[in-house]
């Protein structure tokens, strides 16, 4: 059995600088004119058919601290923690985010798994609430202040106007809330999201330039991310597509990170990212004209992990929409096993999905007619998602459809796929005339 965790050989913090310096002046310019860089890495799910989330954030963490040189002192890791020793895990203790990779968990400080991978102790480690998080994980929170760079990187399911947690959600309104509130606190000097999910860019589309934070999101506010990389051993997608194309850039440009702006790494991302369309949003003018160093930390020379991470193939060969892996995934287990029972079991799960699909688009269907009492009014709501412009009830709406309804985006995550003509009632309807067609609606099943 392989060791989980090696020895964590601690560095000081890199400042964000674009030129190269020399580890005595990078100690100096902290102390002098601060400008630290703090990460934030999420994987937003459980279960192992969400294994690519988990190997994705250990893939950025050892990009991060093991070759950018910034410290894990300055990087907060949240990640439920059940993937390396899962039962259907048959190398105990490894994550791998390549066909015959590295072993990624290996060295993986985290922070919060399990119970405390939640929605509300995400805000709290952004906005750097040390109270709020007592007693729960290592404590650890991003301590930024007006000097300093945020990096954030969260990987997980999606929809229009929310990202998912292990067993809840953060909708765009609290997401926006807060980032309000930090910028009014001057909690950091900039900040830069990288966001990996569904409808990702549904959650910055409103994010004020002003602000100083650009966010880079796998897709659009219209369309899903896709999962990359089948293994089939494991019978599971080890990435998202859109993360192993930026974190591949990065690898191949190491260890100039100076060399290469934001925006130079968006737009050879977008190229890559065939099957979503990589957005970005917020700050366009000044974020994007800094070198990547400036959130993912400087490499010295001399303290450089030169091993290489590059995925190499074709990584889409097997691509698939991430709402549709769960299902995808049982099937391709059904096609191997000649077990009796596992079989049954296995059409069983595989029926209940499908079924709970229908159910959902028709339970979506019904609500909508429900409120808008006019067949050609519906397909105005069902034609594509509008924009998010009334985020609290975009909240309400979908937290009473989860609730009424008890479908959950982990558990059913083709469940993203026909939330958003909820969303849009809210453009045109009271939210509560919505929220009582939901009740009612899924009262009646």
């Amino acid at each position: 059995m392989r060791a989980i965790f090696g020895l964590l050989v601690f560095v000081s913090a890199v400042c964000c600088l674009p030129i190269e310096v020399d580890l005595d002046e990078a100690k100096a310019d902290v102390e002098q004119n601060g400008g630290r860089i703090w990460v934030l890495l999420v994987a937003g799910s459980n279960g192992w058919y969400n294994y690519r989330h988990q190997a994705d954030i250990c893939h950025a963490y050892h990009i991060l601290t093991k070759k950018h040189g910034i410290s894990p002192r300055n990087v907060v890791t949240m990640m439920y923690n059940d993937i390396a020793y899962n039962e259907q895990n048959p190398d105990q203790g490894v994550i791998i985010n390549a066909l015959d990779g590295p072993n990624l968990y290996y060295g993986i400080m985290i922070d919060y798994e399990l119970d405390h991978v939640t929605p509300e102790i995400f805000l709290h480690v952004l906005t750097g609430n040390s109270a709020a998080v007592f007693g729960k994980g290592s404590g650890k929170v991003i301590k930024s202040t007006s000097k300093d760079y945020v990096f954030v990187n969260f990987v997980d399911h999606g929809a229009s106007g929310l990202i998912a947690f292990p067993d809840g959600e953060l909708h765009k309104s609290d997401l926006m809330q807060t980032l309000a509130a930090m910028r009014q606190a001057r909690k950091y000097k900039q900040m830069l999201f990288y966001v990996e999910a569904c409808y990702s860019g549904s959650m910055f589309t409103s994010l004020d330039p002003t602000w100083n934070i650009t966010a880079h999101t796998a897709s659009n506010d219209r369309q899903s991310s896709y999962a990359c990389v089948l293994d089939e051993k494991l019978n599971t997608y080890l990435g998202d597509c859109w993360s192993l194309n930026w974190m591949n850039n990065t690898d191949h440009i190491f260890p100039h990170l100076e060399s290469e702006t934001i925006y130079q790494q968006y737009e050879i991302v977008k190229k890559a990212t065939t099957q979503s369309i990589a957005s970005l949003y917020g700050d366009l003018k000044t974020i994007p004209q800094e070198p990547l160093s400036t959130f993912m930390g400087h490499p010295l020379k001399e303290d450089a992990d030169d091993s290489t991470y590059i995925i190499r193939g074709d990584i889409y060969k097997d691509a698939i929409q991430s709402q549709d892996v769960l299902v995808h995934l049982l099937k391709k287990r059904l096609e191997k096993s000649y077990d009796f029972f596992e079989r049954e079991d296995l059409v069983k799960k595989i029926s209940y999905h499908e079924e709970t699909e229908n159910k959902i688009s028709k339970k979506v269907d019904d609500i909508v007619m429900d409120v808008v009492n006019d067949p050609k009014l519906v397909q105005l709501f069902k034609h594509e998602p509008m924009p998010i412009t009334e985020l609290e009830c975009n909240k309400e709406v979908l937290s009473t459809m989860f609730g009424a309804c008890r479908w959950r985006i982990q558990t059913h995550p083709y469940l993203s796929k026909y939330l958003y003509p909820l969303g849009n009632l809210c453009n045109g309807y009271p939210t509560r005339s919505i929220t009582l067609s939901i009740v009612k609606n899924c009262n009646e099943n």
